[in-house]
């Protein structure tokens, strides 16, 4: 087993141990969902006053509800449309939270530059899930592009626990961009490709 499996092994058994008890206690998962964003919501609140690694600590608890709540509908067979549909939203709402807890820092602190970058990183993260909601009800699957959500909680919890925040606006924002463009340019050569033959 590599390092990594082994890790991820290891981090699996109080997750399996959390998600059982759920399903045990019959808890639907778009309450996790919920409660998710709740948290996620108080690790905004710590980084709207500076307090980064406590917000980091928050984060990491609000991104367990985020991975059990889909595990915990499978187990109780309780998938559904608006489940997917909760969750998507839900996780717009934690992204927003996280950025909005930034912008008022960097805006108590007069530092106009820094709420730039971070209002621009959230356009773009926000652009982000859009272009791949919008072309996915024209084309199959739009998942091109590398900054997805997972990169960018990643990337926050990276700025949260060493205190670089502003540096990892920077990449969330440059990324997003391209991965915007690439989603855009992926969907049109979709359709353009799907277009029928024009007959002779």
């Amino acid at each position: 087993m590599t390092v990594t499996g082994l890790i991820g092994t290891i981090c699996m058994f109080p997750l399996r141990a959390i998600i059982a008890a759920c399903v045990a206690l019959r808890i639907h998962p778009n309450i996790l969902t919920f409660v998710g964003v709740l948290i996620n919501v108080a690790a905004a609140w710590q980084l709207a006053f500076g307090h980064f690694i406590s917000a980091g600590v928050i984060m990491i608890v609000a991104n367990i509800f985020d991975f059990i709540d889909g595990k915990v509908a499978r187990e109780l067979h309780a998938e559904s449309k608006f489940g997917g549909f909760w969750d998507s939203v839900i996780d717009r709402f934690s992204d927003i939270a996280l950025f909005i807890g930034l912008i008022y820092l960097y805006s108590s602190l007069r530092r106009t530059d820094y709420v730039m970058i971070t209002a621009l990183a959230m356009m773009f993260a926000i652009m982000t899930s859009y272009t791949r909601a919008r072309a996915e009800s024209l084309i199959t699957k739009c998942k091109v592009g590398f900054m997805e959500r997972p990169e960018r909680i990643v990337l926050f919890m990276i700025g949260a626990f060493t205190n670089r925040m502003a540096a990892v606006m920077w990449v969330i924002g440059v990324l997003s961009i391209f991965t915007v463009a690439d989603r855009i340019l992926y969907t049109y050569r979709e359709l353009k490709n799907a277009q029928p033959e024009p007959v002779a």
